[in-house]
């Protein structure tokens, strides 16, 4: 199978875990019908144990790495401590730092939170699930199924492109209402992409930057510490408040892209 074309790799692993996920989701999905919000916590919950596990035996035995999680980039290592606090501290930084150069403009004000501790502590445990997640299937596996077949750029593009896609898989009316977010999304796995190879393969600066990037926004947004002044359009501000939805987020994350690029040119 390690010969197998990358997106026959990639299908079957796809088609593995789905067939290993369905026959226990389906049932949750049933027995909780009745409230989503739990479901999606179980079934998500779930497909990422699995996941996780799955990649443990696609390591030892289709990629023949006994230690295919530090492979990936996942270490228990000082370095990758400190790229992780680092990476967590710029994202959350350059999201504050959107929203007061917005608010400086007039086009957000802020205001007092209830409840701010609770919903910083909440955001952080969140915010660390979904960097190390995602990072794990786009920057991790992903990366490095298409690394196997492809040049350095090739693998670097289609990585940035699908974890565009499959944020953007939704109907299409919705598509065209939040599309600024598409190009957001780009950039943002290119900058994701360039901060690991910057780091010699380590994952903890990407799921730093994701993670403080979400925290960031999660605080301002379900704090309700924000609120739009809508004087401009939000594809300026952000579709539905989301600032990689909008022009001054995407020139942010832009700004964080060009410093993960120039970092490669440091560390060679």
């Amino acid at each position: 199978m390690a010969a197998f074309p990358t997106p026959l790799r990639l299908g079957l692993f796809a088609i593995a875990l789905l067939g290993i996920w369905l026959p226990f989701a389906l049932p949750l999905f049933l027995i909780f019908r009745h409230d989503p919000n739990l479901t999606t916590i179980l079934t998500m919950g779930l497909l990422a144990i699995l996941f996780i596990v799955l990649l443990h035996f696609w390591g030892q035995y289709v990629c023949r790495e006994p230690r295919i999680f530090k492979h990936y980039g996942l270490e228990l290592s000082r370095r990758n401590g400190i790229d992780l606090l680092n990476g967590l501290s710029i994202g959350l930084l350059l999201t504050f730092a959107l929203f007061a150069l917005m608010a400086g403009l007039g086009w957000v004000q802020f205001q007092s939170a209830s409840n701010l501790g609770q919903t910083i502590a909440e955001g952080f445990l969140s915010a660390l699930g979904i960097g190390f997640a995602e990072e794990l299937v786009f920057r991790g596996w992903l990366l490095d199924e298409l690394e196997r077949d492809y040049s350095p750029k090739t693998a670097l593009w289609t990585d940035a492109l699908a974890y565009a896609t499959l944020h953007f898989l939704k109907p299409i009316s919705e598509v065209i209402r939040t599309l600024p977010q598409f190009p957001g999304l780009i950039i943002l796995g290119l900058a994701l992409v360039w901060a690991k190879r910057s780091r010699r393969g380590r994952l903890g600066i990407t799921i730093g930057l994701h993670a403080g990037l979400v925290w960031g926004y999660y605080i301002l947004n379900i704090g309700q510490i924000l609120r739009y002044t809508n004087r401009v359009s939000d594809w300026i501000t952000g579709v539905d408040g989301n600032p990689v939805a909008g022009g001054m987020g995407i020139l942010f994350i832009s700004v964080l892209a060009l410093w993960a690029r120039s970092l490669q040119g440091e560390t060679g």
